[in-house]
């Protein structure tokens, strides 16, 4: 927990202060004020002013091409991300679409960000909190095991993406039409048992996961993410929610709107009609729970997830079904894999405009850059999933401070960290926190 200040003072009226300095475990610089006012609740802020990154600006002028290397910058942890959404929007824009082989290899690639990401999230970042401690090398001490079992399973993701991608941070290996090398088969057989204990390492710490004690929170969510009719959506579908959207990637812009507010260097994001939405893992478990392998449906139920996870702070037990579906697509994938005889299809660029959209381990990130006749990169936008998420955190936190109000300081302080944390907020996807501010005022 970081360190906080208070001061109160006032001839009248005595005001409260909590400030805390960087949050822990979270990426990056921003702010949280909450005001109090005898005893109701007159606004809940994030304020983010992380430097804003200017990625959007300085791809316009580049080369097609170029997009997937100089995005994938923008993340150190999901750059698979950045890469998948900008190579299928360009092959969107190219009229070409990767199947077979190649379309296996990039979801298995994926598959090893999901793993290693939400490893880190999960063990290191999310179960101090539940076990209370300040952070990993506190709870290492007593939780050895879980804490080496969170670092293996990282490593496990890294490597996929090494072998498959190139390298693991910022992959070098992927490109518009496939990949620049594909793996052979002896490559990707050599992950087998490592996956096989994976997978049942993630078994064992979802259950674990699921034991814990999770704040009272019920939330009424718009969840959005993409939804695929064949299997567990990770990298294609429609834009669905649960309030009855469903749409084609091309038509995101006509539902949600990117604002921007004095308090923030980051844009949000909001659906134009309803408002606030959630995206990331409870998002795609609740619209695609049903494509979940046996085992991973099998943890869920014995997690008593149930169809709808309504509790933020549930989030990571949904972030270990998914390491667990992700180390079983992962093997069925490698199982089934042979070495194409080439590792990209032919690609010619021409005009126009084009969409990607895929799931990043905190949800929808979306692609949408418009080509001149050259071949070059004329206009970007790039939605990353915490900006999408921005405004419902603020939503979460008005609802948690609410039914909480009474708490002191400090234990308010802790759940309103907790509870921005279940989102894993990026500081490489344009939202960052730091100084949580709690401010009562009483007459």
């Amino acid at each position: 927990m970081a360190n906080r200040t208070r001061n109160s003072r006032d001839s009248n009226r005595r005001m409260r202060f909590i400030r805390d300095g960087y949050l822990a475990r979270v990426e990056g610089e921003g702010g949280m004020d909450i005001r109090i006012r005898d005893g109701c609740i007159e606004r809940v802020h994030l304020r983010i002013f992380e430097s804003p990154r200017f990625f959007e600006a300085f791809l316009r002028g580049r080369r097609m091409e170029e997009a997937i290397d100089i995005t994938s910058r923008i993340c150190g942890i999901c750059p698979v991300a950045y890469q998948m959404s900008s190579a299928h929007a360009m092959e969107n824009v190219c009229g070409i679409r990767v199947g077979d082989t190649l379309r296996e290899l990039r979801r298995l690639l994926y598959c090893g960000e999901w793993i290693e990401s939400h490893a880190l999230h999960t063990f290191m970042l999310h179960l101090p909190d539940f076990l209370g401690y300040d952070g990993a090398l506190e709870m290492a001490t007593d939780y050895p095991d879980e804490v080496s079992t969170g670092l293996r399973l990282k490593k496990l993701g890294n490597d996929i993406m090494r072998v498959v991608g190139g390298r693991e941070i910022h992959p070098i290996n992927v490109k518009v039409g496939g990949f620049y090398k594909a793996p052979t088969s002896a490559d990707l057989n050599a992950f087998i048992p490592e996956l096989e204990w994976a997978r049942d390492a993630a078994v064992s710490a979802t259950e674990l996961f699921a034991s814990l004690d999770f704040p009272p929170l019920d939330m009424d969510w718009e969840v959005v993410a993409l939804s695929h009719p064949d299997e567990y959506a990770m990298n294609e579908g429609r834009i669905r929610s649960n309030r009855g959207l469903d749409i084609d990637i091309r038509n995101f812009n006509d539902e949600f709107e990117e604002i921007h507010e004095k308090r923030s260097n980051a844009l949000r994001v909001i659906h134009r009609r309803r408002g606030p939405y959630h995206v990331g893992p409870i998002a795609r478990y609740t619209l695609n729970h049903e494509h979940l392998t046996p085992l991973a449906a099998k943890v869920a139920t014995r997690t008593r997830l149930g169809e709808r996870v309504t509790n933020p702070y549930r989030s990571i037990v949904v972030r270990g079904v998914e390491i667990v579906y992700a180390c079983e697509e992962a093997l069925r994938i490698i199982s089934q894999y042979a070495c194409p005889p080439q590792s990209a299809v032919p690609v010619r660029s021409r005009a126009g405009v084009g969409y990607g959209c895929t799931e990043a381990p905190r949800g929808l990130l979306l692609h949408r850059y418009r080509i001149d006749d050259d071949g070059l990169i004329r206009e970007a936008q790039i939605v990353p999933p915490t900006a999408q998420n921005q405004a419902q955190i603020e939503e979460d936190l008005r609802t948690l401070v609410a039914d909480h109000i009474d708490l002191t300081d400090d234990k308010l302080s802790w759940y309103c960290e907790q509870a921005i944390r279940n989102y894993d907020p990026c500081i490489s996807c344009a939202t960052h926190f730091l100084d949580l501010r709690v401010v009562r005022d009483a007459s």
